[in-house]
């Protein structure tokens, strides 16, 4: 050890070894590649910093093979340049296929950056998201169906991107659903994973629509296998299906005044027309029933009656109907604290040839 310090000691003692230095400097080539590397060695972290780095260290690596080919005239410089250049365009190369494989298609980058961007769901886990549908977007013409009414099977999950779907049950409308909002959400929270059923309600497309579509199973089993996504898509289904509720809530807010409770079974039966032409109707027949109870009968003193001596008895006596119950229309009621729910119960027995909810003893016998 200490003989090898003495040799590098007497090195630096004698000076440097070259006889003459060279009196002219190099050419630009040379200075332009220097400049070159000292910029890519400069460069940052993350993708976009390693497309600096190496595109910079490839530049400055050619610039150094002409300056060996042309100036130098040094094989050996002119290798190890070329050498090096090429293991930074390789490494180039190797990041712009990184970067195509994880571009997504443009319907799938925007429903990315509109429904779980702002959940900060990482990318990946948005790309098994999206490999359980096999990105592939699916389109429905303009009045075309997705679900049939006590037809069509619940085996998929859909997710609509552009466009509006017409959501009906008996012919009556119920809602719209807009982009981005799930299709079958209620269907899909109604069923157990090894349960079968069909649809309750009628879906189709009232403009050309496009959507997405998860088959049951696959999506079943990436639920089960990924927690986080399991989590993830019980919040987005959970919201989707409260939005849906409440815009029938506020409905029946618009045609009747008044906050019905949306967790009664069967609520759409209030929004049919039966009970809406039937109202007049029996709001006069409630003016009739009500007439002889405002204006009671003038009492007659008993002096001024005179009865007459012969009075025969009629064979038969017909005796009075028993008054109707009467009720306001739901418009001149000044009860403001009325109970909703006996609005709803009352206009279920409007509905003409359909049964009460009274009549049932609990809302699973009336809703099988």
């Amino acid at each position: 050890m200490s003989a090898n310090s003495s040799r590098v000691g007497q090195l630096l003692l004698q000076g440097s070894a070259c006889i003459s230095w060279k009196q002219d400097v190099e050419g630009a080539v040379y200075h332009l590649a220097n400049c070159l590397l000292l910029l890519g060695f400069m460069g940052g972290s993350g993708v976009y910093g390693c497309f600096y780095l190496f595109g910079f260290l490839s530049a400055g690596y050619l610039c150094c093979v002409l300056w060996g080919w042309f100036s130098a005239c040094g094989l050996d410089i002119v290798l190890w340049s070329f050498l090096l250049a090429v293991v930074c365009l390789l490494q180039l190369a190797h990041l712009v296929y990184r970067l195509r494989e994880d571009t997504l298609p443009e319907e799938f980058d925007l429903l990315y950056k509109t429904l779980c961007l702002p959940l900060q769901v990482p990318l990946q886990t948005y790309k098994e998201i999206v490999h359980c549908c096999e990105e592939q977007v699916l389109t429905l013409a303009t009045e075309q169906t997705y679900a049939v009414e006590g037809e069509t099977p619940i085996n998929r999950l859909s997710l609509l991107l552009s466009g509006r779907v017409r959501v009906s049950q008996d012919g009556q409308f119920l809602h719209y659903i807009f982009p981005y909002q799930f299709m079958d959400s209620p269907e899909w929270e109604s069923l157990q994973p090894s349960e079968e059923g069909v649809f309750q309600v009628t879906l189709t497309a009232e403009t050309s629509c496009s959507y997405i579509s998860w088959p049951r199973k696959s999506l079943h089993l990436l639920l089960t296998k990924e927690r986080y996504i399991s989590c993830l898509f019980s919040a987005l289904l959970g919201y989707d299906i409260s939005e849906k509720l409440y815009t029938l809530n506020d409905k029946l807010f618009a045609k009747f005044g008044l906050r019905f409770d949306i967790r009664l079974p069967s609520l759409y039966h209030v929004l049919g027309p039966t009970a809406a032409d039937a109202g007049p109707e029996s709001e006069k027949g409630d003016e009739e029933v009500c007439e002889p109870a405002v204006s009671p009968p003038q009492a007659t003193p008993t002096s001024l009656q005179q009865t007459p001596p012969c009075s025969t008895p009629p064979a038969t006596t017909n005796f009075p109907a028993p008054p109707t119950r009467a009720r306001l229309s739901r418009p001149d009621s000044g009860i403001l604290g009325e109970d909703s729910t006996s609005l709803v119960l009352e206009d279920f027995e409007e509905v003409s040839g359909s049964e009460s909810f009274m009549d049932y003893r609990s809302d699973g016998e009336y809703m099988r």
